[in-house]
């Protein structure tokens, strides 16, 4: 197979202009052609009036050898890559130690699958419920008001990436094409195949419930076995080896191999790391504020008069400001036609995030607007920044009137520093509902000032985005993981053998592929240690 990039094409051009695009870059007819797929299809729209897809082709020829010769180095033309998985090991027949996983978001569903699929039989522990069960638990939060601490956004079957736009693309180097097999595991659990090739694939939250229960049953019809309300509260280790876990109902489960993909809201996880003496440590991340536009408005910004063409679906954006203040403002977790969802873990806190459906048909787009941090803005040891997150939780909590619902504020009067009392034409999604407010003690000086001088400069990208109407809503602050539990060459700990940090909560992952990938890269360290290599 050859695969041929950067093929430009018209938005609206017919199928035939593909096999003709084939034919002049390779300078061939037709009787030569074989066939050929599409491996990507992206959308170049930096020109709304002209917006053009550009496709990489994996094409079958006869002579393949004898036509890369002749063509010209320009070409853009090379063979195919070789994108199959091939697994590093084989579980040895009556092998009694089996791997413990904690988690089952995307980075512990991945590794346990790997390790399944590899004859390992993992034992996965999941302190929340099944995904069924853990959505109704959610769904009485934005519904009701009530918080289950053990069952929601952040905690359960699926992790965090269930309840968001269900996005699979990262900017990872994936060398190894570990993404591909996220992609085709996610395809053969019910995922459209379209994920396989479009540049920017998402699922959507309804989708991946289904999705997750099908890699579930392949887990467990393959010899692992998944526990849920199974919280680890401890981790017995001995001379700087794991020797097993304990759950919070006393029971010891021996384990010499422990992948640690708790996710990055499990802050009484972390605290109980650091009690153990595992080397944890603080580490970067980004808070600020949910922002919501008509999805119609950045459609026309983005597409112009292309704007609902169906194989565009709904615009998103990326916008990135480098302030005055030396702050960086970006956009962040970019939802089109979604909702802001209440994404608190605890009880007595307010957490914004942003989750889309499949068919992205909500009428407002919402995104992250966030403000970078060091552990420079929240000195001490290596938790701090789980205290800096609560602390403008809490406060947005009070600001919202303290049942759960969200402090909000319209972006002229966020803007013009004035608190917001009536909410204009744009309707807020959030529920259990908004409290119209003064954004600014929900979080730092620093931070609005940053957000109040990067909205403007964002407008000048995406004309209405600093439309007076438009909704803020606080606060985010879930981004990634405050902290980062170092780990060597071997995916384990620096100062715990067995313990195999891993996904976003241990600060190597970014996302559902990202953890993912990561889940899978540690799935094969820990075959490969367990069978002494």
């Amino acid at each position: 197979m050859l695969r041929l990039t950067e093929v430009k094409l018209a938005l609206d051009h017919p199928e035939r202009e593909i096999k003709a695009a084939i034919f002049k870059r390779l300078e061939i007819g037709a009787d030569e052609l074989v066939g050929y797929s599409i491996f990507r299809r992206s959308v170049d729209a930096r020109k709304p009036s002209a917006i053009a897809l550009i496709y990489t082709l994996d094409v079958e020829v006869k002579n393949e050898a004898a036509l890369l010769e002749r063509l010209p180095g320009h070409r853009r033309v090379s063979f195919t890559p070789d994108t199959r998985y091939r697994f590093v090991a084989q579980a040895p027949a009556g092998l009694i130690s089996r791997p413990v996983v904690i988690g089952t978001g995307p980075c512990g569903l991945f590794a346990g699958l790997i390790l399944a699929q590899m004859g390992f039989h993992p034992l996965i522990l999941e302190r929340g419920k099944a995904v069924r069960e853990r959505t109704k638990d959610t769904f009485g939060l934005w519904r009701e008001s009530v918080l289950d601490p053990e069952s929601n956004v952040q905690f359960g079957e699926g992790g965090a990436g269930t309840f968001s736009d269900g996005k699979l693309y990262s900017q990872i180097r994936d060398a190894h094409h570990y993404g591909r097999k996220v992609l085709t595991e996610f395809v053969k659990a019910g995922a459209p195949p379209e994920i396989l090739y479009v540049s920017k694939p998402h699922i959507g939250t309804f989708r991946l419930v289904a999705i997750v229960e099908r890699m579930r049953e392949s887990i467990r019809a393959l010899g692992g076995e998944i526990r849920f309300q199974s919280k680890v509260e401890s981790i017995d280790i001995e001379n700087g080896q794991v020797r097993g876990v304990v759950l919070a109902g006393g029971e010891r489960i021996a384990a010499d191999h422990v992948v640690l993909a708790a996710g990055h809201s499990a802050r009484d996880t972390f605290r109980m790391l650091c009690d153990k003496g595992v080397y944890v440590e603080a580490k970067p991340f980004s808070i600020g504020l949910r922002i919501e536009h008509p999805q119609s408005l950045i459609d026309r910004a983005r597409f112009g008069k292309n704007a609902g063409h169906p194989l565009l679906g709904a615009a998103d954006y990326k916008l990135t400001h480098h302030c005055g203040n030396g702050r960086s403002v970006y956009s962040f977790c970019v939802c089109p036609g979604g909702t802001v969802v209440a994404a608190t873990s605890e009880t007595g806190c307010v957490v914004t995030n942003g989750m889309s459906q499949y068919s992205r048909n909500e009428r407002n787009a919402n995104a992250g607007i966030v403000v970078g941090i060091t552990p420079a803005d929240y000195p001490g040891d290596a938790l701090a920044g789980i205290a800096f997150q609560r602390l403008w939780e809490e406060r947005a909590y009070a600001a919202g009137g303290g049942n759960y619902c969200a402090p909000a504020q319209l972006v002229g009067d966020f803007l013009a520093g004035r608190p917001s009392t009536a909410l204009g034409s744009v309707q807020p999604s959030y529920t259990p509902g908004v409290r119209m407010t003064d954004l600014s003690t929900c979080l730092p000086d620093y931070a609005v000032a940053a957000i109040r001088e990067a909205i403007p400069a964002f407008d000048k990208q995406i004309r209405g985005f600093a439309m007076d109407d438009a909704v803020l809503t606080g606060v985010e602050t879930r981004t990634s993981s405050p902290i980062r539990i170092k780990r060597n060459q071997e995916y384990q700990s620096l100062n715990t053998r067995g313990l195999y940090p891993a996904g976003e909560g241990a600060g190597y992952a970014g996302g559902i592929l990202s953890a993912a990938v990561d889940g899978i890269e540690v799935a094969e360290a820990v075959a490969l240690s367990m069978l002494g290599r």
